[in-house]
Parts: C-alpha cells; structure tokens; sequence
C-alpha cells in the first residue's frame, strides 16, 4: 500500500493525466484521416450491403477438388514458395555486404574511441541512402516494371522481392550488429585482427539468433508478397486466383484461397522449430 502520500491522492495514477491528453490528440489527429478516406462502418452493416456479400461469398462453395485443377495448384504452390524462397536468396547476397558497409559496429574509430570518425559516417551515408531506395519502392511496383522487363513469369518476382527486400533486411541487419555486445569486436580489433574477423568472432555469435529470426520472418512476408505480385503476371498462386476471379470461378478461389493458408501456416511451422533450435 503506498504510503507517504496523502490519502486523497494514495489512489491517484499520476500519469492518467497525460495518457489522456495523448489520447485526445491521438484522435484530434486520426479524425481527419478517417474523413480524407471516408470511412463509414456504417456500410459493413446495411441490409443491402450485407445481402450482396452474402451472395458473393455463396458462390465461392463448394471449393474445387478435380484432380486436374488440383495438379495446377500444386504446381502454383510450388512455383509460389521457390519464387519467395530464391527471391530472399538473392537479396541477402546484397543485403549482407550493404549491412557490414552501413554499420557502424565494424568502424575501427567507433570502437576504439567511442566515437566514429566523421569521414567514415560520410562514406557510409551513400550505401544507407541505396538501401533506404531499395526498400522505399514497394516489391508490387518492382514486379510491374521487371514484368515489362523480362515478360510474364516468377522471374520477375524473384527480382522484385531481391531488390526490395535486400533494402529492408540490410537495414535491420546494420542495426542489429550495433545492438549487441561491441566488447569482443573492440578486443580483436585492438588485438590486430581485420575487421572481417572481428565482425565473425566478435559480432556474429551475439547477433546470430536474432538475424536468424528476422531473416525467417522475412522469408514468411516473401511467400505472401509473392502471392500479390502473381496478380500482375509474376506467376504463381496469385495469378491463379486473378484468372479464377476473372472466370468467376468461386470453388477454385476457396481452393486457392485454402492452400496459401496451408502454406504459410507450414512456413510459420518450420520457422518455430527453427528459432527454438537456435535458443
């Protein structure tokens, strides 16, 4: 029981004060935005509204079975998970080399004074501003213009998530090496060793779970980003359902629809084990 305090205010939370005036300026902030988009949940529970996404949603049952079209789903799912699978591949071969250049954990200046020397922040600013591109476009804008590029097909795909994907996975990868322990790196270097020994011995060994478990989340949002990209020509799942919808074949959406579900789900799987592996 507190104590020291009159009893009028024992009871008083001293900081609802100001979580009241955030939330008030939270949503002095967020109404505009609500109006700009003209967001109206009145609309999700009109009667009429409701009876025809009824009538849609009837049309999609009973889901597809036909060992025919089940056979091109499986091919889909496939080209699906190898177009996240190399796409992610591709894009740690750029975002590994771009993270050591943009960290500041491996500046022998920073390590051995505290502080990193003003020409090595300059040199790196160039590779963060490359990575801050990369990852600014979105991966479906890099699909469309790989597909004007290279034709319709998961090539495009798989270039689309390399490119933004290495932005964003070098970007977080710079910033988890300098959250770890800088000791042993500082210990090597002092001792001698190169920096690329200092980052294997001295960094990696600290940052290896989390890199791991980031690299793994990552590899999860390439399956489903490559389910999006297939809805403009890069293959795979989404462009089954885009042709599907087109058709208005409802039961093969539901199929479709149901084997992604799967998909990530076992994704999610193998990523547990993997991450409780490494604990």
């Amino acid at each position: 029981m507190p104590v020291g305090l009159p009893p009028r205010n024992r009871w008083r939370d001293p900081a609802a004060l100001p979580r009241l005036l955030m939330t008030v300026a939270a949503l002095i902030i967020l109404w505009p935005g609500l109006v700009l988009t003209e967001f109206n949940p009145a609309t999700l529970i009109d009667p009429d509204n409701a009876s025809v996404m009824g009538r849609f949603l009837a049309g999609f049952w009973p889901p597809d079975l036909s060992p025919r079209f089940l056979a091109l789903l499986a091919t889909a799912t496939l080209e699906t998970l190898a177009m996240a699978t190399a796409g992610l591949t591709l894009a740690l071969l750029l975002a590994v080399p771009m993270s050591l250049l943009a960290t500041r954990s491996l500046s022998v200046s920073s390590l051995l004074t505290g502080q990193p020397a003003r020409w090595s922040s300059v040199a790196r600013y160039p590779v963060r501003l490359v990575m801050i591109l990369l990852r600014s476009i979105p991966e479906i804008v890099w699909a469309l213009l790989f597909v004007r590029a290279v034709g319709l097909g998961p090539t495009a795909g798989v270039l689309a998530i390399a490119i933004t994907y290495s932005g964003m996975l070098g970007k977080v990868y710079a910033e988890i090496y300098e959250s770890v322990d800088q000791a042993p790196a500082r210990a090597l270097l002092q001792s001698g060793s190169s920096r690329l020994a200092a980052f294997f011995y001295g960094i990696l060994p600290g940052a290896a779970q989390e890199l791991t478990s980031y690299t793994l989340y990552r590899w999860e949002c390439a399956i489903r980003a490559s389910v999006i990209m297939g809805f403009v020509g890069a293959g795979g799942l989404g462009q089954m359902i885009d042709l599907s919808i087109r058709m208005f074949a409802g039961g093969e959406v539901v199929t479709i629809l149901a084997s992604f579900l799967l998909l990530v789900l076992l994704a999610d799987q193998l990523s547990s084990v993997l991450r409780r592996r490494l604990a």
